[in-house]
């Protein structure tokens, strides 16, 4: 046996619940989940845990039945280091660069009608449903002995004392961090080798893009170049004898022209200087969600009075659907331990507010978790009164933008976790316009560009994305008296646990649980067992 570390994540299992409405379908018992509560958890937990299909809601983290429910959430990540903004994620750029230059608060032609980054309190399963499987357990049943205390609890099973010890020589070992995203131009974007490696499938002809071909290029620049061509050949024929001249100039033209052409990225629509007479100034804080930040304290009733007016007007919450107990145990308890080790970032890790000054007006807040290798959006929620900014889309490119600043301080920080897409729900695949993403594939647990994943959507509302019929989980549970568990503020494998266990076997709880976190998790977090 053996204390717990002050990090360890501790979590109560609370197995598959029964059917609740479906927020999408509107089905009153289809939406199927497993869920547990964390009382804690450590970022490297979190991260691992949402590569497996796993999402928080509060401290509340659930992970959908996809074969069962009834409208299978697939997790869905873009690769920021290689995003390019579409024309209409442009316009909803420049509509907020000319509000806040000259006021204008027109509607633009085409204008953007996406719903923001998980809007949807159902997609973050419902506050409720949430609060309802909220844990009764006393903080003090959670916190483990200290070292001198667990020495006097008993001495036997000496044997399995000394291989614990070599299971956590074993654990450090394994849970280095892996190494990815260091090449910026790699278009495999640097995916770990382990449960969030990337798969390209081999696609069928007409069946989405075919990414062992070059990439599609517009008609119009195919044409210019066949012109430059055609032209550097009508020169060379006329001034026989002095190509040398020619040439050049034709490769000049022809560079200033690609350097003209070349798109712009997020970052040179976001972060324009504004005129000195700009009617508006829009300020974006990073707040820790801590009760002890000063920041956050000192905006908490401004931000709590926002999330009210929001989920009135867009989802016609009652106002004792959306007062203040129900805004802090959605979006201000989180789980996650905040972390700030040298190499991360200058923020550190762990749940964040974004929140959105006009004027000195907080307009919008967008919740996040930094994690070690992604930023994680949670939730939106936003003044109704801007809504004709297109909010949800501009909060989405500013948490990309975010990501990729992050990146150059954290090399494996390359990802954003958009939650869950529905291509069952039409209103709800405008996630997969943020590209280049992938989906992640529900039973081998790898990443599929979405563009491979799209035509097997159209035929059937769960897919295995990866084509490879061979290919299994690796992460899955290997030896199940491995799985940690708190026991009476005791650390013990679930192998010494259950010889002590008084009464009915929980071994198929065990068993589902650690075959839903895999097998790394099972043996890094502690299971809590009363």
């Amino acid at each position: 046996m053996a204390a717990a570390d002050r990090s360890s994540s501790i979590v109560e299992y609370f197995g598959g619940e029964a059917g609740y409405r479906c927020g999408y379908c509107k089905n009153v018992t289809g939406n199927l989940s497993h869920g547990m509560w964390a009382h804690s958890m450590t970022v490297q937990d979190y991260q691992d845990l949402i590569d497996r299909g796993w999402r928080r809601s509060g401290k509340y983290v659930y992970k959908p039945i996809m074969n069962q429910t009834c409208c299978p959430q697939y997790t869905i990540r873009c690769r920021p280091l290689h995003f390019q903004p579409s024309k209409s994620h442009k316009k909803v750029l420049k509509k907020m660069l000319k509000f806040l230059a000259k006021g204008d608060s027109s509607k633009v032609a085409g204008d953007v009608t996406e719903e923001p980054m998980d809007s949807h309190r159902e997609d973050a399963v419902a506050c409720s449903f949430v609060l309802k499987n909220e844990s009764d357990i006393s903080q003090s049943e959670l916190k483990p002995l200290s070292v001198e205390e667990t020495e006097g609890v008993e001495t036997e099973d000496n044997n399995e004392e000394e291989e614990m010890k070599k299971e956590v020589t074993m654990k450090k070992v394994e849970s280095e961090p892996p190494q990815i995203c260091v090449d910026k131009d790699s278009a495999g974007s640097g995916e770990r080798s382990d449960s969030a490696k990337l798969v390209h499938t081999t696609t069928k002809p007409g069946k989405g893009a075919d990414l062992s071909k070059p990439p599609c290029r517009k008609a119009k620049d195919i044409r210019k170049e066949r012109k430059l061509h055609k032209l550097l050949q009508n020169q060379s024929h006329t001034l026989e004898g002095s190509p040398s001249q020619v040439e050049p100039q034709v490769l000049l033209s022809q560079n200033s022209k690609s350097k003209a052409n070349q798109p712009k990225a997020i970052e040179d629509f976001i972060f324009v200087p504004l005129p000195d007479d700009a009617t508006h100034q829009l300020e974006v804080r990073l707040v820790p969600v801590s009760f002890e930040d000063p920041q956050f304290n000192s905006s908490f009733s401004l931000s709590a009075t926002l999330f009210a007016k929001y989920q009135m007007a867009i989802h016609k919450d009652t106002p004792s659907e959306c007062g203040e107990y129900e805004f802090t145990r959605f979006l201000c308890d989180s789980p996650l331990e905040a972390e700030n080790p040298p190499s991360g970032p200058d923020c550190g890790y762990g749940s964040f507010h974004q929140q959105y000054w006009l004027d000195g007006k907080i307009i919008a807040v967008g919740v996040i978790d930094v994690l070690p290798y992604c930023v994680s959006s949670v939730y939106l929620y936003y003044d109704p009164d801007y809504t004709f900014l297109s909010l949800g889309v501009y909060s989405a490119l500013r948490e990309i933008a975010f990501t990729r600043q992050l990146h150059e301080k954290a090399s494996e920080l390359c990802y954003y976790y958009m939650g869950f897409y529905i291509h069952s729900c039409p209103k709800m695949r405008y996630k997969g316009q943020y590209r280049p993403s992938d989906l992640l594939c529900p039973e081998t647990y790898v990443w599929v560009p979405i563009e491979q994943c799209l035509p097997t959507l159209e035929h059937s509302k769960y897919c295995r994305f990866n084509q490879d019929l061979k290919a299994v989980d690796e992460g899955c549970i290997k030896e199940l008296g491995r799985v940690q568990v708190l026991h009476k503020r005791t650390v013990m494998p679930y192998s010494m646990y259950k010889k002590r266990r008084k009464g009915p076997s929980d071994e198929a709880s065990v068993q589902q649980y650690a075959s839903l976190v895999g097998q790394t998790c099972s043996e890094r977090m502690l299971l809590f067992r009363s």
